[in-house]
């Protein structure tokens, strides 16, 4: 039956689905009949991918729902994305499709997506391009985040900071639980590290860390240094690659500061950055 409604992809779920395991299997809420006046749609019952329901799933999903369509009407969902959204979704996709995407888009907009990544994802994506695609688009980009990008697809992984982001939470030691809860949702806008507050001084030296789920369960009136870990497991500038992958093992934290001589954070690298590249730049 479900060969006839066009829907023979979704054969491959049904073990999992047998044996429960929901967090693979994208809802029954995007699957629905769609009206018959809707250009390249047309047709049988397919997947629901309307405006008004595409904001609302997480990038993972959408990915694997747009692995499954037809160029075309893969090319057309995908433009209809807020640029955010696009990229965490061309992070997602399988190599051969990202390369499909990405050439049916103007440049200009791919190092529109590439710039919403932290560099060790941006390098993920470019790889699977050829040399003068990814040159081209790496030409748009911001001149130390190319520079970096070049550098990790080259291998040149002597330097975590290659990997880092500069997109991270700092908080002062002397605020508040109350006012940094307040306080996180305003700060927390268009950084890509989150799950962390870094306490640093006026300086930038790194004091301490706050989980954000501790954060959460803190007395309000306590200030940041009285909850805050003050014990941090950090990685310097000139750590490797290798070493911050060790680390990763070791701790199963999801980021890791790094520091310079002085203490003063210079930079946050993320468990997915070392761990989860799906071209493994790590030897």
């Amino acid at each position: 039956m479900l060969r006839r409604m066009g829907l023979s992809w979704l054969l491959g779920w049904m073990p999992q689905l047998a044996q429960g395991t929901e967090e693979d299997i994208v809802s029954w809420q995007y699957i629905q009949p769609l009206p018959a006046k809707i250009g390249p749609f047309q047709g049988d019952v397919r997947l629901k991918v309307l405006k008004d329901k595409l904001a609302d799933m997480h990038p993972v999903d959408l990915a694997d729902i747009l692995e499954e369509m037809d160029p075309e009407q893969r090319v057309e969902i995908f433009q209809e994305l807020p640029t955010e959204q696009a990229s965490d979704t061309l992070e997602e996709i399988e190599p051969s499709t990202q390369r499909d995407l990405v050439a049916a888009m103007e440049t200009t907009r791919v190092a529109q997506l590439i710039d919403e990544m932290t560099t060790g994802q941006a390098a993920d994506v470019l790889s699977v391009l050829s040399a003068p695609e990814a040159a081209a688009i790496l030409k748009l980009l911001n001149p130390e985040n190319a520079h970096k990008i070049r550098a990790i697809m080259e291998k040149q992984e002597e330097h975590i900071l290659n990997f880092a982001t500069r997109e991270f939470l700092a908080f002062p030691p002397n605020m508040t639980v109350e006012r940094a809860q307040d306080e996180y949702r305003r700060a927390a806008r268009g950084k890509n590290v989150v799950m962390y507050l870094y306490i640093v001084d006026e300086d930038l030296r790194l004091l301490g860390v706050l989980d954000i789920k501790e954060l959460l369960q803190a007395d309000d009136k306590a200030h940041l240094d009285d909850v805050m870990v003050r014990n941090v497991i950090s990685l310097n500038p000139d750590s490797t690659l290798k070493e911050a992958a060790q680390l990763f093992d070791r701790y199963d934290f999801r980021a890791l500061p790094i520091v310079d001589s002085n203490d003063r954070i210079v930079g946050v690298v993320t468990y997915r950055d070392v761990m989860q590249l799906k071209h493994h730049f790590v030897e």
